[in-house]
């Protein structure tokens, strides 16, 4: 039945954790916070990749074929409360879905050639508004965080902008060593491999810069006061025991927080972004009204 467990039993046996990537990639994030968050359980949590599905068919159909016990759990991605304004789908993110604990951030940026001819980014508008048309880039798709940034940006500056979709940000960092796109938008870890003689990073759409690259000015600095990061953390079927959520929300932040992950996420220049489940919720529910209007906004046309 709903909300069975009680706090001091949870775990007894192995927690799985959904994740929505493939294997190597963009989870390594979630079997850190895994590892770490087993060590406190004294019990397995494991990592189960399902991709595909714009990074939310199977958080949603965990949510639908598991018990609400706590011992199966999914990431969580910023598509879960896009998609449903862009086309049909069969959830309803808040209804649906128990918001466990918000866990980290990731940050956007503008990228180009070292030997393209803007060293600013208001230099790259300039040139835009100058070029209508001219300025193409890549993002991961239409429903990524990166294409909503770079969007978002081109209507707040008014420029005529050439949108590519890449299957994801090696083929974004491809394009743009190519010559094929003028510039990308994408995470920061996702370049973080690149020669320094091969790209360059003109902004980010976090709210002030990075502690890490002091010397990477905002969005905001070039006056358009535009803020994009892509928070993740962890959700789970609707109806958990609020002592269970407890207890994850409580083992994920104190595993957020652990040295070991704070290294690792200093590698993937990623921010903890710590949401209890009650502040969690509360900013989904903000959220999923806020995707709402930006995509309304930006004329982006429902499936």
């Amino acid at each position: 039945m709903p909300g069975i467990g009680k706090a001091d039993e949870f775990p007894s046996r192995p927690v799985k954790i959904v994740v929505p990537y493939s294997a190597g990639g963009t989870d390594s994030q979630y079997r850190k916070l895994a590892e770490l968050v087993g060590r406190k359980f004294g019990q397995p949590v494991i990592v189960e990749n399902r991709p595909g599905g714009a990074g939310t068919a199977a958080v949603i159909q965990m949510a639908r074929t598991s018990r609400p016990d706590g011992y199966t759990i999914g990431a969580s991605t910023a598509p879960l409360l896009r998609q449903p304004h862009m086309q049909q789908v069969d959830y309803d993110p808040l209804r649906d879905l128990t918001w466990i604990a918000g866990l980290g951030s990731y940050t956007f940026v503008i990228l180009v050639r070292k030997d393209a001819p803007f060293t600013t980014l208001k230099e790259l508008l300039d040139w835009a508004k100058a070029n209508p048309g001219r300025l193409s880039y890549g993002t991961p798709g239409v429903s990524s965080s990166q294409y909503i940034a770079m969007a978002d940006l081109s209507l707040a500056a008014g420029i005529d902008t050439l949108h590519v979709p890449y299957r994801g940000g090696g083929e974004i960092n491809a394009a743009v060593l190519g010559g094929h796109t003028v510039a990308g938008v994408n995470t920061l870890a996702g370049i973080a491999g690149l020669d320094g003689n091969e790209v360059r990073a003109l902004a980010c759409f976090d709210p002030e810069r990075l502690g890490a690259l002091p010397n990477l000015p905002t969005v905001r600095e070039s006056g358009y006061d535009l803020v994009h990061t892509a928070p993740y953390g962890i959700v789970g079927p609707p109806g958990m025991a609020a002592n269970v959520v407890a207890r994850l929300q409580d083992a994920f932040g104190e595993a957020m927080h652990d040295d070991e992950n704070r290294r690792l996420i200093a590698t993937l220049y990623q921010s903890i972004w710590f949401r209890s489940a009650a502040e969690y919720r509360d900013w989904a529910a903000a959220q999923f009204e806020r995707e709402r209007v930006l995509i309304g906004r930006l004329g982006i046309p429902r499936n």
